[in-house]
């Protein structure tokens, strides 16, 4: 672990580094090629699939962030989901997932276990006997999403850990939706970390991108072997931009946490809001888990609408400071709504067994003015609570 702290890390990496101009912002390379510099000697760089100095730098700084050995940066999360698998995996190895995880990430390993690349077993984390039964079937993997995605539910990262290599399984954790500021998997035993840099750590929703950080050096050149051999890297371009974002990262979750927490407090006294998923909350099922784990709650949020589903749509068209995309991270505030959005690949048995309901909403809280965006959802939820029951 380096004895920088992480707010330095995200703001001094490659600063200073131009040897050239003495630029103190480092220069991006556009290149897609190197020149030899005489016949049968190799380059640092040759081709920038294999190798980029901008894309290398902001991989360099994640896995500091992360405490990896290193990293790949990829063209987007699922393309270092899809990486993983591609590396570890092969017919007949097991990897259990989530049943509630993000939507692409089902898709991706249903379908890839279809083709019979892989096998794949969907269960509740939360649970510890259905787990211990996954376990007990030895995967290969074991994939973790914490917070998820879109209900909040929290897995005991070290706890998992530690069982699952009693098991011979390796333990990869999706951390996109706190981001190395406030958990770090890694340290508490996982063995691989996933972001999509599209969300926090490039934090302007204008970047598409991902990475796979590795604990082990070993495995870190391996997995960058395999980025290269199917193409899985990304653009130069992109990795300026999120390096870009990185460097506000610290800040910007600070704020993406106030505004979260003065959102949930009036949510709570919101007569047409039903259940709210939030760690934060003590009679969550794993809030004594967040404090132990997190650094934080982090700034996502899901309610259920306690009314008509005519109700939901009044009070999702009535919003002025929340846009109706998917996606999440960014400066901007935004809702989404699973069933019909981030999770419509999943097949409705597979969403009710989730527990992902159509009156689920799912807020993404921005850096507006919080008192701003507070009106805004009082105004829609007035317009709501006119529409006929």
């Amino acid at each position: 672990m380096s004895d920088k702290k992480l707010a330095t890390i995200a703001v001094r990496t490659g600063i200073e580094s131009d040897t050239q101009h003495n630029a103190v912002v480092p220069p991006i390379y556009l290149t897609s090629t190197y020149s030899f510099p005489q016949l049968g000697e190799l380059p640092q760089y040759d081709y920038s699939r294999s190798g980029n100095p901008t894309r290398n730098m902001l991989a360099d700084a994640l896995a500091e962030l992360e405490g990896g050995a290193g990293g790949v940066v990829t063209s987007c999360g699922t393309a270092a989901i899809n990486l993983l698998a591609s590396a570890l995996l092969g017919p007949g190895d097991l990897v259990v997932a989530p049943h509630d995880c993000y939507g692409g990430t089902y898709r991706l390993f249903n379908t890839r276990a279809n083709k019979g690349d892989f096998k794949v077993l969907f269960v509740d984390q939360t649970d510890p006997e259905a787990l211990a039964q996954a376990l007990a079937q030895e995967p290969k993997l074991v994939w973790v999403e914490t917070p998820s995605n879109p209900l909040l539910r929290i897995v005991d990262v070290e706890a998992l850990c530690r069982d699952a290599k009693q098991h011979g399984a390796l333990v990869a954790v999706d951390n996109t939706f706190l981001s190395p500021i406030l958990q770090q998997p890694i340290s508490l035993g996982a063995d691989f970390v996933i972001h999509s840099t599209t969300k926090y750590i490039n934090g302007h929703s204008d970047v598409v991108g991902g990475v796979l950080i590795s604990k082990d050096a070993e495995q870190a050149e391996e997995i960058a072997w395999w980025a290269n051999c199917i193409g899985a890297t990304g653009a130069p371009f992109d990795a300026y931009l999120t390096l870009r974002g990185l460097r506000t990262l610290a800040p910007r979750m600070r704020l993406h946490e106030e505004n979260s927490a003065k959102i949930l407090a009036y949510l709570q006294q919101q007569p047409l809001v039903g259940q709210i998923y939030h760690p934060s909350q003590p009679e969550h099922p794993g809030h004594e888990i967040a404090i132990k784990q997190q650094k934080g709650f982090g700034s996502m949020l899901s309610f259920e609408i306690a009314g008509t589903y005519a109700q939901l749509e009044t009070f999702v068209h009535g919003l002025k400071f929340f846009s109706l995309a998917e996606s999440l991270g960014g400066t901007e505030s935004l809702i989404c709504h699973p069933a019909s959005m981030t999770h419509r690949a999943m097949s409705d048995e597979a969403q009710a067994e989730a527990g992902l309901k159509p009156s689920l909403l799912r807020l993404s809280v921005g850096l507006e003015d919080a008192d701003d965006l507070i009106a805004d959802l009082d105004q829609a939820f007035k317009q709501a609570a006119e529409v006929a029951e």
